[in-house]
């Protein structure tokens, strides 16, 4: 099976002289992390993806500021790479989307290709489960946080979402990039550099995602897959007694499906 196979065709995406803004407000509407930018809407020549970590580094004084220059360079993928070869390529750079080009010649963008679609037709080897390709080292939140504190932890951590315990220990939650961005409280600390906002900025509490979506250690990664997929989730917290032990996301996933 082809990359073509898989692949949508239909891309929402971005120009090179689009604002970043203008990219932040797609990324809200579309529920994306990333964009594919192109040179221009003639064009469709692709110069690299836009994602949620660039965009988390620009604050609304800089508005005028184009996305030209913070396209990420990405793997050349093209509609005749097998699916086995573009998940191994993805899972090395770190992708979770990636834009499908013509050809290694011509750059023209003919779609996109996401941890998702390969996922759906991937199969995991079949005596993993979940401790193997868990993420052991988990950062964590409390509902009582400023949102300004843990935007800057994930700044620092490249992680997309954190567990939020209770003042216990225990999960009763997720928050993530998206839900940051999305709510429209991902500048304050760029923003803000005497730190009054920051320290005013909403709660946790009032954005964080609940029930917390679990599995355990022993957890077959096949289930673990597909709960990701019908919860449209990208990030299971893995918990041992209702206290976190690790994370997967879909990138774990994808790397089980490789030989």
């Amino acid at each position: 099976m082809t990359v073509g196979n898989v692949m949508l065709k239909e891309v929402v995406r971005v120009t090179a002289d689009d604002f970043v803004t203008h990219a932040r407000q797609i990324m809200r509407d579309h529920h994306l992390r990333s964009l594919p930018v192109v040179e221009d809407e003639r064009s469709m020549r692709v110069l690299g993806m836009l994602t949620d970590q660039d965009v988390m580094h620009i604050s609304s004084a800089h508005s005028g500021v184009t996305v030209r220059g913070f396209a990420t360079v990405c793997p050349a993928i093209t509609p005749d790479i097998g699916v086995e070869a573009a998940c191994a390529a993805m899972v090395d750079a770190r992708f979770s989307r990636v834009p499908v080009i013509r050809s290694i010649d011509d750059q023209t963008l003919v779609g996109i290709l996401s941890t998702t679609d390969l996922l759906k037709k991937l199969h995991p080897r079949a005596h993993l489960v979940v401790r193997d390709i868990m993420t052991e080292k988990v950062v964590t939140c409390s509902p009582d946080d400023r949102i300004a504190k843990v935007w800057s932890n994930m700044l620092e951590s490249d992680y997309t979402g954190l567990p939020v315990l209770s003042p216990k220990g225990a999960l009763i939650g997720m928050v993530t990039r998206y839900d940051i961005i999305k709510a429209g409280f991902a500048r304050i600390g760029l923003e803000d550099e005497g730190g009054t906002r920051a320290k005013q900025s909403v709660l946790v509490e009032r954005i964080m995602n609940t029930p917390a979506y679990t599995v355990s250690p022993a957890t077959p990664v096949s289930e673990a897959i597909d709960m990701m997929l019908k919860l449209d989730v990208g990030r299971l917290s893995v918990v041992d007694n209702n206290r976190p032990v690790g994370i997967i996301d879909r990138l774990d996933a994808m790397q089980a499906c490789l030989p």
